[in-house]
């Protein structure tokens, strides 16, 4: 499952992830020189080269697969960063450890997202900063198809407020989303006493298409993803 959620992850103009989560993603980053990184479900820690490269302090990933976490050192060999295996729910640190906390399609996994966020705002720093993306809520309660080679055209939401566990079959296995509507991200961060500054639902970049303005057209058709930031209110 591994290579195959990597090619997927990483796949370029083909990726929803290259043409709408991570321009929204970068878009809301802003400058990290100087900064000390946490990334919660860091994956393969792509953005932890990145990062390091932009001339962030330092970089500490977390990822509760250990295939995942190899993959990650890999990525990570010859820098400064550090992974760490650990479930997201069991992460906890000093005050003032972290300035910038980021998550990137990992809380949708998460049962307890309110002591995540706690846990997150009693680490960072008093000017700290959290940038987080998950699953859009159209999408987890969106009961998915069988997967076929053929590009999807039409999306069901049911249950839209009926939140909590669902099973999906993603990448080949069965996977347990937790699905929140728009509203219930939004109350989470602000119980933890987050300052919300940006919600995005991270419309496709036209620009990143290469010149595919069907496979555009379809992307703008439904929201894949969700974006919030906040500050240490």
């Amino acid at each position: 499952m591994l290579d195959r959620y990597l090619q997927h992850r990483h796949s370029g103009v083909h990726s929803p992830n290259h043409v709408m989560e991570e321009p929204a993603f970068l878009d809301e980053l802003g400058p990290v020189a100087g900064l000390r990184v946490l990334d919660l479900g860091c994956g393969d820690a792509a953005i932890g080269r990145t990062l390091l490269a932009a001339g962030c302090r330092s970089y500490l990933g977390i990822d509760g697969s250990t295939e995942m976490t190899r993959a990650a050192n890999a990525t990570l060999a010859g820098t400064s960063g550090r992974v760490d295996r650990m479930d997201i729910e069991q992460f906890s640190a000093p005050p003032h450890t972290f300035d910038l906390i980021i998550s990137r399609l990992a809380l949708h996994y998460v049962d307890d997202l309110d002591s995540v966020l706690s846990a997150c705002r009693r680490s960072l720093s008093p000017s700290g900063r959290l940038l987080i993306t998950v699953v859009h809520p159209v999408i987890t309660s969106h009961e998915a198809r069988q997967s076929t080679n053929e590009a999807r055209t039409n999306w069901v939401v049911d249950d839209y407020f009926d939140t909590g566990a669902r099973q999906r079959n993603w990448m080949g296995n069965t996977v347990t989303w937790y699905h929140r509507t728009v509203e219930d991200y939004v109350a989470a961060l602000t119980r933890a006493q987050f300052a919300i500054t940006a919600l995005r639902e991270c419309a496709p970049r036209h620009d990143r298409f290469d010149g595919d303005m069907a496979e555009y057209a379809r992307r703008r058709r439904v929201p894949l993803f969700l974006l919030l930031a906040g500050s240490r209110a």
